[in-house]
């Protein structure tokens, strides 16, 4: 069998999610960048492999498929890995299908329409963000970050139960996309903080190694309000 063909731009989260899964289980991929910012998923080509224009996608032997979330639980049930990472056992499953559906709207929602009004929309249109849509979504953001810390992480060591599972790595990249918006939700919330260092540990060194160019964009971002605030 070949290795998976792998189409992915790893600032995209779910791109991230899925390559940091792929890596920690050993599953042989060729991976093939797709450069949003140059419009590489626009192309007449490119809509042959996924027509909604979007990554993930992976080719398995000339199965085509798309969506992050039916990419994972594909692999979990096709591929050799650990039965933690998407449990057989139907109610530990449940556990993990309910934050799955949960993040749609939620984590991933609310974490990325905050990125796009605080850093990625000014980014793109050289205007300054606007104060008033970002607050209001800053709020959803944060109201998700609070759902996390009080509800999801409750009297457990990751979302769905004591062990690492797709959920997590799906939930942790949502979240350090708000590295270049300069919001850090580990603050003030000690079981999100102490989680995202578990998921880190479990998942070392990929886990650094696929943030490496958000984690860059961050410290650009940093240097650069550093700068602006030292000319006032």
């Amino acid at each position: 069998m070949d290795p998976i063909r792998f189409y992915y731009d790893n600032l995209s989260q779910p791109c991230r999610a899925l390559e940091i899964f792929l890596k920690v289980n050993k599953i042989p991929f060729e991976g093939k960048f797709v450069h949003l910012s140059s419009g590489d998923h626009l192309t007449d080509t490119y809509r042959k492999i996924n027509p909604f224009k979007k990554v993930p996608v992976i080719d398995d032997n000339g199965f085509l498929l798309t969506e992050s979330v039916a990419i994972l639980r594909y692999l979990c049930r096709e591929k050799d890995v650990p039965d933690h990472w998407y449990p057989k056992d139907s109610r530990r499953q449940a556990r993990v299908d309910e934050y799955l559906e949960w993040q749609h709207i939620e984590t991933r929602a609310q974490c990325s329409l905050y990125f796009r009004a605080k850093f990625l929309d000014p980014l793109l249109t050289g205007k300054a963000a606007k104060s008033l849509r970002v607050s209001n979504y800053k709020r959803r953001m944060e109201k998700v970050c609070d759902q996390i810390e009080s509800v999801w992480l409750k009297g457990k060591l990751f979302i769905a139960g004591d062990q690492i599972s797709i959920a997590d790595l799906l939930a942790a990249t949502e979240l350090e996309q708000l590295r270049p918006t300069l919001y850090d939700p580990t603050i003030g919330r000690p079981l999100m903080a102490g989680w995202m260092e578990r998921v880190k540990r479990a998942t070392t060194p990929h886990y650094e190694e696929v943030h490496s160019r958000i984690y860059k964009l961050a410290e650009r971002v940093f240097k650069e309000e550093t700068l602006s605030l030292a000319k006032l």
